[in-house]
């Protein structure tokens, strides 16, 4: 199985966030299954890309030329495949991924999990990209996803689009395999 993950790319945050990459990472090594990530070299990109490519594992690094001419680009990326923008990055990792995971994450991550979802939404593809609520990290966003719903701005189930997995039990149970 291919997973797609999308997270920070900051190193200026809680070890905790850094331990659930790895874990994730570790896992999917054990299991054989391919990372899918933004390949850049710093925070939970990095990390997670470490973490498979010395374990063994194929970390596919989809990476923007604006992040090579950087020299940003992470040396764990085991398959390089280039894009011209964020937009295109995007759409490639969704297309190589069987299912997306989202780490702690900023601006481009929360970019990220709403074009997943609403590109799901519309019938584009039938992918999940699971919130992984790593500490509660991500409770604000369940929050107002939890209001956006009770509010009618959400048609059916954001679950579906979005499952929240809060330990990585549910996350493993909610990949499947």
């Amino acid at each position: 199985m291919k997973i797609g993950v999308f997270c920070s790319a900051n190193n200026n945050i809680g070890e905790d966030y850094f331990a659930a990459a790895r874990q994730l990472g570790q896992w999917m090594v054990e299991r054989g299954h391919t990372l899918v990530f933004g390949g850049t070299n710093s925070g939970l990109m990095e990390c997670i890309g470490q973490t498979v490519h010395q374990g063994g594992g194929i970390a596919i690094g989809v990476i923007p030329d604006i992040v090579e001419r950087g020299s940003r680009r992470s040396d764990c990326v085991d398959v390089d495949i280039p894009c011209d923008s964020l937009s295109q990055r995007k759409d490639l990792m969704l297309a190589q991924s069987d299912v997306m995971v989202a780490l702690p994450g900023g601006v481009g991550t929360l970019d990220e999990i709403f074009s997943v979802a609403s590109s799901r939404s519309i019938g584009y593809h039938k992918k999940q990209v699971i919130i992984y609520n790593v500490n509660g990290f991500w409770d604000p966003l369940v929050k107002l996803l939890d209001y956006l719903q009770a509010k009618g701005m959400i048609r059916g189930d954001y679950h579906t689009l979005m499952p929240v997995a809060n330990t990585f039990e549910q996350l493993t149970e909610l990949i499947g395999e």
